[in-house]
């Protein structure tokens, strides 16, 4: 990956479907230094332990067939839950004049989800997207990650 310009007081988002680091560039593009605004973090339980009963039966309308239903899977509804918020959250940063350029840095599963949940407003001032899960680095790690 090559040296990624970082402009000073540009917003890099490092998240995941259930942690969010909101950094900030508190340096220069040469010598970028990210600062911690914002983490959110929402823990998920396996799906087994929120399913409640097996996935439910139909019978066929015509014949004697049985088939079974999909299980729900709570936990991809929470990641989705979690990144929409997040996404409403930078939006009224937007709104508010705070969030003027940012860099999203997720894995590819999550950028799926925030990109549905994109608003007109953040995809103007979205910059660059990197799809890498970063999230459980330290800060300085993510900025060594991302500066080169």
């Amino acid at each position: 990956m090559s040296k990624l310009k970082i402009a000073p007081g540009e917003w890099i988002v490092v998240c995941d479907g259930a942690k969010a680091l909101v950094l900030e560039n508190a340096g220069d593009e040469k010598f970028p230094n990210l600062r911690t605004r914002e983490v959110y973090e929402e823990p998920h339980p396996a799906t087994h332990e929120l399913g409640t009963d097996a996935p439910g039966r139909t019978h066929s309308s015509v014949g004697h067939g049985r088939s079974a239903m999909q299980q729900t899977d709570w936990h991809e509804q929470d990641e989705r839950r979690f990144l929409t918020g997040l996404m409403a959250r930078l939006d009224a940063a937007v709104t508010a004049g705070q969030l003027k350029s940012m860099i999203m840095v997720a894995p590819p599963r999550a950028l799926g989800i925030i990109r549905q949940a994109y608003s007109h407003q953040l995809r103007g001032v979205l910059r660059q997207e990197i799809d890498k899960d970063l999230v459980k680095m330290p800060v300085y790690e993510i900025e060594k990650h991302l500066a080169g």
